[in-house]
């Protein structure tokens, strides 16, 4: 499912999740937070709740 081996299953976090722009996320249930393996860093949430309304307009308008 995923020829690169760096966004295969990493333990603890849950994922990988591939966002519509192709960047690739884990959940990290211990921290409450999305992890950007690429970066190394912990996503910010207003970003999340960003990323997360474009993608639900992106289906709402494809679904019309």
């Amino acid at each position: 499912m995923y020829p690169d081996k760096k966004f295969g299953p990493r333990k603890g976090l849950e994922g990988p999740f591939t966002l519509v722009n192709g960047r690739v996320l884990y959940y990290d249930p211990k921290e409450g937070q999305y992890y950007d393996p690429l970066a190394d860093f912990y996503v910010d949430n207003q970003e999340i709740a960003l990323l997360h309304g474009l993608l639900m307009r992106r289906i709402q308008t494809n679904s019309i």
